[in-house]
Protein backbone atom coordinates (compact mmCIF):
# COMPACT_ATOMS: atom_id res chain seq x y z
CA UNK A 1 0.00 0.00 0.00
CA UNK A 2 1.26 3.19 -0.65
CA UNK A 3 1.27 6.58 1.21
CA UNK A 4 -0.46 9.53 -0.15
CA UNK A 5 0.46 11.75 2.75
CA UNK A 6 3.11 14.53 3.60
CA UNK A 7 6.24 13.64 1.03
CA UNK A 8 9.91 14.74 2.42
CA UNK A 9 11.82 17.47 0.58
CA UNK A 10 14.53 20.29 1.15
CA UNK A 11 12.69 23.70 2.94
CA UNK A 12 15.06 26.20 2.62
CA UNK A 13 14.31 29.12 5.24
CA UNK A 14 15.33 32.56 5.89
CA UNK A 15 17.34 33.45 9.04
CA UNK A 16 16.92 36.68 11.01
CA UNK A 17 18.12 37.89 13.99
CA UNK A 18 21.16 39.78 15.64
CA UNK A 19 20.81 37.97 19.45
CA UNK A 20 18.06 34.98 18.93
CA UNK A 21 17.76 33.37 15.63
CA UNK A 22 14.72 32.88 13.92
CA UNK A 23 13.97 30.45 10.74
CA UNK A 24 11.20 31.69 8.29
CA UNK A 25 10.18 29.04 5.75
CA UNK A 26 10.38 30.09 2.38
CA UNK A 27 6.49 29.15 1.53
CA UNK A 28 4.88 28.29 -2.09
CA UNK A 29 1.33 27.12 -2.65
CA UNK A 30 2.34 23.78 -3.83
CA UNK A 31 3.20 20.82 -1.46
CA UNK A 32 5.11 19.92 0.13
CA UNK A 33 6.21 23.63 0.42
CA UNK A 34 2.76 24.89 1.36
CA UNK A 35 2.81 25.70 5.01
CA UNK A 36 3.80 28.94 6.77
CA UNK A 37 6.12 27.87 9.51
CA UNK A 38 8.63 30.37 11.42
CA UNK A 39 11.18 28.85 13.89
CA UNK A 40 13.13 29.75 17.11
CA UNK A 41 16.96 27.69 16.96
CA UNK A 42 20.20 27.59 18.07
CA UNK A 43 23.17 26.06 15.90
CA UNK A 44 25.52 22.77 17.11
CA UNK A 45 28.47 21.71 15.71
CA UNK A 46 31.04 19.13 16.82
CA UNK A 47 29.01 19.78 19.81
CA UNK A 48 29.12 23.21 20.58
CA UNK A 49 26.85 26.21 20.33
CA UNK A 50 27.89 28.14 17.07
CA UNK A 51 25.11 30.67 17.35
CA UNK A 52 28.06 33.64 18.16
CA UNK A 53 29.35 32.79 14.35
CA UNK A 54 26.39 33.80 12.87
CA UNK A 55 25.54 36.83 14.86
CA UNK A 56 29.39 37.91 14.10
CA UNK A 57 28.98 37.43 10.34
CA UNK A 58 25.89 39.43 10.84
CA UNK A 59 27.52 42.17 11.99
CA UNK A 60 30.62 42.63 9.67
CA UNK A 61 27.52 42.59 6.58
CA UNK A 62 25.09 44.50 7.45
CA UNK A 63 24.34 45.69 4.12
CA UNK A 64 23.33 42.26 3.86
CA UNK A 65 19.27 42.25 4.21
CA UNK A 66 18.78 38.59 5.71
CA UNK A 67 20.71 35.15 5.47
CA UNK A 68 19.35 31.54 4.58
CA UNK A 69 19.48 28.32 5.20
CA UNK A 70 19.14 24.83 3.79
CA UNK A 71 18.23 22.11 5.34
CA UNK A 72 18.24 18.08 4.73
CA UNK A 73 15.36 16.60 3.21
CA UNK A 74 12.26 16.49 6.08
CA UNK A 75 8.99 16.59 6.25
CA UNK A 76 7.42 19.60 7.38
CA UNK A 77 4.83 19.21 9.11
CA UNK A 78 7.18 17.13 11.56
CA UNK A 79 8.58 20.17 12.84
CA UNK A 80 4.70 20.88 14.38
CA UNK A 81 3.51 17.09 15.43
CA UNK A 82 1.44 16.59 17.74
CA UNK A 83 0.19 12.99 17.78
CA UNK A 84 0.67 11.18 20.81
CA UNK A 85 3.53 8.75 20.37
CA UNK A 86 4.85 10.81 17.36
CA UNK A 87 6.78 13.99 19.13
CA UNK A 88 7.97 16.43 16.62
CA UNK A 89 11.24 16.77 15.17
CA UNK A 90 13.39 19.25 16.92
CA UNK A 91 16.88 18.98 15.40
CA UNK A 92 18.01 18.53 11.45
CA UNK A 93 21.22 18.81 9.74
CA UNK A 94 21.60 22.44 7.94
CA UNK A 95 23.95 25.04 5.93
CA UNK A 96 23.85 28.57 6.43
CA UNK A 97 24.27 31.27 3.99
CA UNK A 98 24.94 35.39 3.48
CA UNK A 99 22.49 36.31 1.05
CA UNK A 100 19.60 34.23 -0.82
CA UNK A 101 21.28 30.35 -1.66
CA UNK A 102 19.40 30.32 -4.57
CA UNK A 103 20.46 33.52 -5.65
CA UNK A 104 24.11 33.33 -5.37
CA UNK A 105 24.01 33.32 -1.68
CA UNK A 106 27.49 32.50 -0.36
CA UNK A 107 27.59 29.29 2.09
CA UNK A 108 29.11 29.70 5.47
CA UNK A 109 32.30 27.29 5.85
CA UNK A 110 32.25 27.42 9.69
CA UNK A 111 28.05 27.24 9.61
CA UNK A 112 28.08 24.15 7.16
CA UNK A 113 26.86 20.78 8.34
CA UNK A 114 25.71 22.66 11.44
CA UNK A 115 22.83 20.58 13.39
CA UNK A 116 19.71 22.96 13.86
CA UNK A 117 18.52 22.51 17.79
CA UNK A 118 14.48 24.15 17.06
CA UNK A 119 14.02 25.84 20.32
CA UNK A 120 10.31 26.47 19.76
CA UNK A 121 7.71 26.48 17.30
CA UNK A 122 6.59 30.28 16.88
CA UNK A 123 4.17 29.66 14.42
CA UNK A 124 2.45 26.93 11.80
CA UNK A 125 -0.09 27.00 9.73
CA UNK A 126 -1.01 25.24 6.09
CA UNK A 127 -2.58 26.69 3.07
CA UNK A 128 -4.96 23.87 2.46
CA UNK A 129 -8.62 25.45 2.63
CA UNK A 130 -7.35 28.84 3.83
CA UNK A 131 -9.62 32.30 3.10
CA UNK A 132 -7.71 35.52 2.07
CA UNK A 133 -7.49 37.53 4.95
CA UNK A 134 -9.92 40.81 5.50
CA UNK A 135 -7.32 43.17 6.54
CA UNK A 136 -3.71 43.51 6.23
CA UNK A 137 -2.30 40.88 8.91
CA UNK A 138 0.83 39.83 10.86
CA UNK A 139 2.57 37.52 12.54
CA UNK A 140 4.26 39.04 15.66
CA UNK A 141 8.10 37.52 16.95
CA UNK A 142 10.88 38.30 19.11
CA UNK A 143 11.74 39.33 21.88
CA UNK A 144 12.94 43.11 23.87
CA UNK A 145 15.89 43.07 22.00
CA UNK A 146 14.59 42.97 18.24
CA UNK A 147 11.14 42.57 17.37
CA UNK A 148 9.71 40.99 14.00
CA UNK A 149 6.61 41.26 12.23
CA UNK A 150 5.97 37.77 8.78
CA UNK A 151 3.17 38.61 7.05
CA UNK A 152 0.48 36.49 7.51
CA UNK A 153 0.24 33.97 4.38
CA UNK A 154 -3.50 32.60 3.82
CA UNK A 155 -4.27 31.93 -0.37
CA UNK A 156 -3.25 32.65 -3.66
CA UNK A 157 -2.07 35.52 -4.52
CA UNK A 158 -0.26 36.39 -1.71
CA UNK A 159 3.44 37.09 -0.50
CA UNK A 160 5.87 36.68 2.30
CA UNK A 161 7.28 39.72 3.79
CA UNK A 162 9.65 39.76 6.83
CA UNK A 163 9.94 43.22 8.82
CA UNK A 164 12.17 44.22 11.92
CA UNK A 165 9.98 46.91 13.87
CA UNK A 166 9.85 48.63 17.09
CA UNK A 167 6.19 47.91 18.40
CA UNK A 168 5.51 50.08 21.83
CA UNK A 169 2.11 50.03 23.55
CA UNK A 170 0.17 47.32 24.93
CA UNK A 171 2.95 44.38 23.88
CA UNK A 172 2.32 40.52 24.46
CA UNK A 173 4.02 39.63 27.34
CA UNK A 174 6.72 36.79 26.50
CA UNK A 175 4.83 33.98 27.40
CA UNK A 176 1.79 35.50 24.92
CA UNK A 177 4.43 35.21 21.98
CA UNK A 178 4.69 31.62 22.59
CA UNK A 179 1.10 30.78 22.65
CA UNK A 180 1.02 32.97 19.26
CA UNK A 181 0.26 36.48 18.23
CA UNK A 182 -0.78 38.56 15.10
CA UNK A 183 -1.23 41.96 14.51
CA UNK A 184 -4.33 43.51 12.24
CA UNK A 185 -3.88 46.76 10.47
CA UNK A 186 -6.99 48.02 10.09
CA UNK A 187 -7.88 50.38 6.78
CA UNK A 188 -4.98 48.73 4.75
CA UNK A 189 -5.84 46.39 1.72
CA UNK A 190 -3.96 43.30 1.11
CA UNK A 191 -2.13 43.62 -1.99
CA UNK A 192 1.18 43.40 -1.69
CA UNK A 193 1.62 47.62 -2.85
CA UNK A 194 -0.27 47.87 0.53
CA UNK A 195 2.02 46.39 2.83
CA UNK A 196 3.90 47.95 5.62
CA UNK A 197 7.65 49.53 4.32
CA UNK A 198 10.48 50.58 6.22
CA UNK A 199 10.03 54.06 7.61
CA UNK A 200 6.81 54.10 8.57
CA UNK A 201 4.75 54.54 11.90
CA UNK A 202 0.90 52.86 12.09
CA UNK A 203 -1.41 52.24 15.08
CA UNK A 204 -2.13 48.44 14.84
CA UNK A 205 -4.28 45.52 17.03
CA UNK A 206 -2.76 43.17 18.54
CA UNK A 207 -4.33 39.61 19.46
CA UNK A 208 -3.17 36.68 21.23
CA UNK A 209 -4.20 33.27 20.47
CA UNK A 210 -6.73 32.27 22.90
CA UNK A 211 -7.34 35.36 24.59
CA UNK A 212 -10.78 37.86 23.78
CA UNK A 213 -9.31 41.58 24.00
CA UNK A 214 -7.36 42.97 21.45
CA UNK A 215 -3.94 45.00 22.44
CA UNK A 216 -3.26 48.94 21.09
CA UNK A 217 0.42 48.64 19.47
CA UNK A 218 1.82 51.18 17.67
CA UNK A 219 4.70 50.04 15.25
CA UNK A 220 7.75 51.96 13.66
CA UNK A 221 9.47 49.80 10.34
CA UNK A 222 12.93 49.80 10.77
CA UNK A 223 13.31 47.70 7.57
CA UNK A 224 11.64 45.25 5.26
CA UNK A 225 14.08 42.18 5.50
CA UNK A 226 12.66 40.15 3.14
CA UNK A 227 10.14 40.20 0.33
CA UNK A 228 8.98 37.47 -2.24
CA UNK A 229 5.95 37.62 -4.31
CA UNK A 230 6.30 36.07 -7.33
CA UNK A 231 6.61 32.08 -5.88
CA UNK A 232 3.29 33.11 -4.05
CA UNK A 233 1.19 34.26 -7.18
CA UNK A 234 -0.42 31.31 -7.83
CA UNK A 235 -1.18 27.64 -6.89
CA UNK A 236 0.17 26.58 -9.84
CA UNK A 237 4.11 25.83 -10.89
CA UNK A 238 5.41 28.45 -13.71
CA UNK A 239 8.43 29.62 -14.88
CA UNK A 240 7.13 33.23 -14.90
CA UNK A 241 6.68 32.81 -10.66
CA UNK A 242 10.15 33.23 -10.42
CA UNK A 243 10.58 36.20 -12.51
CA UNK A 244 11.20 39.62 -10.45
CA UNK A 245 7.93 41.38 -10.00
CA UNK A 246 7.31 45.35 -10.24
CA UNK A 247 7.14 45.27 -6.47
CA UNK A 248 10.14 42.88 -5.92
CA UNK A 249 12.23 45.31 -8.32
CA UNK A 250 10.67 48.78 -6.14
CA UNK A 251 12.23 46.70 -2.74
CA UNK A 252 15.28 46.30 -4.30
CA UNK A 253 15.13 42.60 -3.62
CA UNK A 254 16.59 39.89 -6.51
Amino acid sequence: MHSHGPVKAVHNMVVLGEHRIFLSHLPMFMPPHDAQVILEATFVKQGKTVDDVYFADRAGNRSVKFYTLEPQSFVLQDLSRTDPGHPAMTQFTATVFRGHLEKGGVALSALTNIEVHVKQVVHAHGFAGSDKLPSLTYIMFGGDREQFLAHFISKAPDYDQLLSVTATGQLPTPAELQRGATLEVSGRGTLPAARLKAGETVAARAHVTGAHQFLNVNVVVNAELYFEEGELSSSTMSNKMFDRTAEEKKAGFK
